[in-house]
């Protein structure tokens, strides 16, 4: 397997804070997500290779494990337990695990991965029995509509030619990963599966913009109403509702709807908030008699 640096994937420094792990992750998958690339198959792939990354660095044990063990890093608890239980000498960070009878070099003439094909070949016996060895983690990527991400669900997808149907809690987000356990490529001489892990895309088909918990949404507003008050019916991801506008409402005003947002994942019954802003609409084709009692108006003014 060919080693992917992601650190240089998200375009920081090995040093980088969690901080700017996250802002340079949000960046990229803005500039790369297919909402924005619709037709753009490296922009996709791209997008993956970005959410991937940030699965690895914004998760401090995953950090650490790739940080020593570069793109061997899934394999770091097995390659633990060997050291621990069998001694081997790796080479590796200049560090002698004690005598275990096979050596194995990281020079630039071998494949630290070679390791761990030995383990998982099977071929390595301590006290008369095979080592058993935990499988192979998948990754497979799910889409899915905004709105269907309100609401929880099933869905079925395929791995590896195997159908897994999951059910999906309502408020998954965009680039979120779960992991499945046990669905992964199965163990080595009766060891356990490894995981499956689902990376989610968020497609939004709706009016409204997603923030966390929170939507947003703009609304038009007849300058009558605006005026002089009123009700509006407006679009909420659960239906319809009938909105009091206040008298002289202005253009730009915000109105907070609780619990009218997106629900918490995992928290039924828990949702954000909608967030409504008004945009005063002027009248045009105005009658002479309009014309007059705005004069007139002007005129009071």
């Amino acid at each position: 397997m060919d080693f992917v640096d992601y650190y240089s994937t998200l375009g920081i420094a090995k040093t980088a804070s969690a901080d700017d792990i996250k802002k340079a992750y949000r960046k990229l998958a803005r500039k790369f997500h297919p909402d924005v690339n619709p037709n753009d198959k490296e922009a996709h792939k791209k997008f993956q290779q970005i959410n991937e990354a940030n699965e690895v660095l914004s998760d401090p044990e995953k950090r650490k494990k790739y940080d020593q063990y570069g793109k061997d890093w899934k394999h770091a608890d097995q390659f633990e337990k060997a050291r621990k239980e069998g001694g081997y000498n790796t080479g590796f960070g200049g560090q002698d695990f004690g005598g275990g009878g096979y050596t194995y070099s990281s020079g630039e003439d071998s494949d630290f991965s070679d390791f761990f094909e030995s383990l998982f070949g099977g071929s390595r016996k301590r006290g008369g029995q095979q080592r058993k060895f935990r499988g192979q983690d998948y990754n497979a990527e799910l889409s899915l509509n905004l709105s269907e991400a309100y609401a929880t669900h099933k869905q079925t997808l395929n791995v590896n030619s195997k159908t897994v149907r999951i059910t999906i809690p309502a408020g998954v987000e965009n680039g979120q990963v779960i992991r499945l356990r046990g669905y992964g490529s199965p163990g080595v001489n009766g060891g356990p599966a490894g995981d499956l892990y689902i990376t989610f895309v968020i497609n939004n088909n709706t009016g409204f913009r997603r923030d966390g918990n929170d939507v947003y949404k703009e609304e038009d507003l007849d300058l009558y109403t605006a005026l002089l008050g009123g009700e509006k019916t407006i679009d909420t991801l659960s239906g319809k509702i009938k909105l009091k506008v206040a008298p002289e409402t202005q253009n730009g005003t915000r109105v907070r709807l609780k619990g009218k947002g997106f629900p918490v994942y995992k928290n039924e019954g828990t949702f954000g908030d909608m967030f409504v802003t008004w945009t005063v609409k002027l009248p045009v084709n105005l009658s002479d008699k309009q014309k007059e009692i705005f004069t007139e108006l002007s005129k009071m003014s």
